[in-house]
Parts: structure tokens; sequence; C-alpha cells
């Protein structure tokens, strides 16, 4: 006998409540729209009306939804992400997470948290709402909007211990909730051990994505990573203070010559 199966279509959380992950459209795969951080002082960008306007643009230009990888500590703005999407009409999926050392100061406390109490944090901002004030205050009454996506960073060349700590908590939730996993590359370094540390926490390979991956056009390394099953971000497009857009374009060419199409984002 032949048993039919009525797969569930599969959804997107976004800033405003889940939707079928076909109706996205055209993906930014990785942007910020409200961050703060000590290792980029005097980038702030916390300004509503000027988000909302640069995101109607992106709209007016073919865009039509946006991954927000500002994670837990870095000004996340849950609150400015709901009414930006309502009022730009553009689906936002926010991230929970963290992201590498240097985002911190010294003392916070995500130095110092257990792999437990780092899961826990990310699955309520996945499962429940998100933390408003970056899980300073823990009693803080939580946002309505969910995160939808887990960020994770390591260093340049190595990855530390608290990374690796939050490189596990990632992995856990990751693997209990069912999303995605983008972890920052500092100029496309450490890949491989970045997902080794992540498969090895439990997270399958599919849910990893890295990015930046392209401030390092090493067109073997990439070929490797994506043979792995993991997917490359390549977020540098314009900013050419990396490397001209040519070397960029000739690279995404090479990978999908390679067979690697499948596995990258922009």
């Amino acid at each position: 006998s032949t048993i039919l199966c009525d797969m569930a279509e599969p959804m997107v959380m976004t800033v405003t409540g889940p939707m079928p992950a076909a109706g996205l459209g055209v993906t930014d795969a990785h942007d910020h729209l409200f961050i703060r951080s000590p290792a980029l002082a005097g980038g702030e960008i916390e300004d509503l009306e000027k988000s909302c306007d640069e995101v109607v643009a992106a709209r007016a230009s073919g865009i039509g939804s946006i991954v927000e990888m500002t994670p837990i500590g870095l000004g996340r703005r849950p609150e400015l992400m709901r009414q930006l999407s309502e009022r730009t009409g553009v689906p936002v999926i926010a991230a929970s997470g963290f992201h590498r050392d240097v985002h911190y100061p010294a003392g916070h406390w995500v130095f110092d948290a257990s792999v437990e109490t780092l899961t826990e944090r990310i699955g309520t901002d996945l499962e429940v709402g998100m933390h408003p004030a970056n899980w300073d205050d823990p009693d803080a009454s939580l946002d309505a909007a969910k995160a939808g996506v887990i960020k994770a960073g390591a260093s340049y060349q190595h990855i530390s211990e608290p990374e690796r700590r939050r490189l596990d908590a990632a992995a856990i939730a990751g693997r209990r909730v069912g999303v995605a996993i983008l972890v920052h590359t500092e100029i496309g370094t450490c890949g491989h051990e970045i997902v080794d540390a992540l498969l090895s926490a439990g997270a399958r390979a599919d849910q990893v994505i890295l990015a930046h991956l392209d401030r390092n056009p090493d067109l073997e390394l990439h070929a490797e990573i994506a043979a792995r099953g993991v997917n490359l971000v390549y977020d540098t497009i314009g900013r050419i203070k990396y490397r001209p857009d040519s070397v960029l374009i000739d690279l995404i060419a090479r990978m999908i010559d390679a067979g690697h199409g499948d596995r990258l984002m922009l």
C-alpha cells in the first residue's frame, strides 16, 4: 500500500509573524537596519525614518525581503524592525544569537555566560519573543516580535573559548527550533573550523550559512565548504574596499560552473 503524507509548507518567522517561505521573493540575505557596537564607533544605525527610506528604495529595486542580522548586544531593536516592516510592507527576519568577541565591551555578561544560559536566551528570542534590551535586564518584558534566524561569530584566524560556547549554543538552539545559523567569518577565515564546531554540537550542514567569505575570494576553499552542504553568503557586493566587484563576479561564475550555485546567497 502507499501512504500519502501532506508535507507542511515551509514557513519563515518574520518580525510580524510567520509567513510561507515561498513568499519571500528576492531576499537580501544579510543586512543591518539598526545596530550599535563599540567595534563600529560612529557607524550606528538607529533612525527609523532613514531605514524605512532605504528599505522602500530596496523594494523598488526588486528586493522582496530582508534578513536583519543584528544579534543580542548590538543595539537590536525589535520594536523598530516591526514598525519598519509594517510601514514598508517588506518582510524582515530578525536574528537572535551573538557576534564575535570584539563587539562586546570588557566585562559584558556574554563572556562568562554558560552554554545553557546562551541557549535558553536564543530559544526564548525564537519561540516566545525577542528581549528588547539585549538581555541586560533578564526580567524585562519580551517584545511580541520573534527572531527567525541565529547569528554567531568567530575571530580572525581563530575561535576564542567564549565564541565556541556561543557556537555551541547556536547549534543546540538551531537544531531544536529548526532555523538557519549564520556565522560571521572575519575576512573569510576559519570556515572549516566553524563548520566543524557547529556540526559537532548537533547542527545540520544545510542549516549553516557562512558570511563574508567573499572577503577571501579563494575558489578552492569555497568549493570545499560548499561541498560539505554549507551555504555561503557573498555580502560585500559594492564594497570595493575589499576587492573590485569584478573579482566577486568572477568568483560567483566559477562557483556556479563548479556546481555550487545552489549554495550561494547574496
